[in-house]
């Protein structure tokens, strides 16, 4: 919710921008000029700034696809850096991918032999759950 009060915000500063310029001043070139800058800088800060804090401390908008192939684990946050885990089979490997602001810094730790969800791992003469006594 708080992602879309923010950029009704950011639409609205544009608005007034252009309202004024072209209304009050009849300036169209410099309206538009000054709504395409106001965007611009809306995005940015979006983008680089408030997208993950939004997401973490107010209940924002965020989306991330699972690389094809993989399995996605878990998801953690580290300050306001947004970690997650996926499981590849092919290489047998965990990853865990950090998702900071603006995709800058981001951090990578790769697990090799994980082995999370292999089928039958916990089965055996000494597993719980099954079995007679």
């Amino acid at each position: 919710m708080i992602t879309y009060i923010y950029w009704g915000f950011v639409f609205a500063i544009a608005v007034v921008a252009i309202w004024f310029f072209a209304a009050k001043l009849d300036q169209w070139k410099g309206a538009l000029i000054s709504a395409a800058v106001i965007l611009l800088i809306g995005w940015a800060a979006y983008f680089f700034y408030f997208q993950q804090l939004f997401v973490k401390r107010w209940g924002g908008v965020m989306s991330i696809a699972v690389p094809d192939g993989q399995f996605h684990i878990t998801a953690t946050w580290k300050d306001d850096n947004l970690w997650i885990e996926n499981y590849d089979p092919e290489t047998n490997e965990c990853i865990f991918t950090e998702y900071s602001r603006g995709n800058l810094l981001e951090g990578r730790v790769t697990i090799k032999n994980c082995n999370p969800l292999m089928p039958g791992a916990n089965q055996g003469a000494g597993s719980l759950g099954g079995g007679a006594p």
